[in-house]
């Protein structure tokens, strides 16, 4: 049994913790223990009992107290807070010199299939216009979607290794903003409801369209991929990992 804690007590949280307390093994033996679940009163990860993994699924203003816990129980860490700065990234990164760190925009592995998709349809179309939109609820806090996030970093990625030049994000448009440019890649977001996650890559050439989309019928997807990454995780050297690396290599 593998001894957990959960930091944040929101839908995400309460999801995470209701799916592990009542998963099973062959033998019907409990296969997560929850040893704490940290809501707004971050100065309960002082006294917080250890864990042999850390889930993180809360808001960028948790990290000092997530460090700290990582740090005390030198557990592992899931982390799926989107949101992060390239500065808040690194602290991440860092606590993989000591434990074991995956940090991942998206736990679903349709979204990992989709990120693998993009790559190949932006290898393979040379000259197509992409752009990427992404709907959340009208309760999501940061924008674009971390996923979003993947799936940029998977078509510049793409282009560079095929010698195209540099491209960059463009965040909506506005006003009189010319014509498109060819290097340029347009980013979306929309909000509203209770929408889980939709994800489209768009690919526009001469003619013709791509449009790759990923639909979440709910949150328990993303639970589901965390916790199967936890197993995985309480066994992983110290590291900093991707979710591709952690559940397909």
């Amino acid at each position: 049994m593998l001894n957990i804690a959960i930091m944040g007590n929101g839908r995400m949280g309460s999801l995470i913790r209701q799916t592990a307390e009542a998963m099973r093994d062959a033998d019907q033996n409990p296969v997560f223990n929850v040893v704490a679940q940290i809501g707004f009163d971050l100065e309960r990860t002082q006294a917080a009992p250890a864990a042999d993994v850390l889930i993180d699924f809360s808001n960028v203003a948790t990290l000092p107290a997530v460090e700290a816990y990582v740090k005390r129980c030198e557990c592992a860490l899931v982390s799926g807070t989107t949101g992060y700065s390239v500065d808040e990234m690194e602290r991440l990164r860092v606590l993989g010199n000591d434990v074991a760190v995956l940090h991942s925009g998206n736990y679903s592995i349709g979204v990992a299939a989709l990120r693998h998709l993009t790559a190949q349809a932006a290898r393979e179309l040379p000259g197509f216009d992409v752009e990427i939109c992404e709907t959340h609820h009208n309760q999501k806090v940061d924008a674009p979607s971390g996923t979003a996030n993947l799936l940029l970093d998977a078509v510049m990625d793409a282009q560079a290794a095929a010698g195209r030049g540099e491209y960059s994000p463009v965040f909506g448009r506005s006003g009189m903003c010319g014509a498109r440019d060819p290097h340029e890649i347009g980013m979306h977001s929309l909000r509203g409801g209770t929408v889980a996650g939709v994800h489209t890559v768009s690919f526009f050439g001469p003619d013709e369209e791509v449009t790759l989309t990923h639909r979440a019928g709910s949150r328990q997807i993303f639970v589901n991929g965390a916790l199967a990454a936890a197993l995985k995780m309480a066994t992983r050297q110290p590291g900093f990992y991707t979710f591709d690396q952690v559940m397909f290599d």
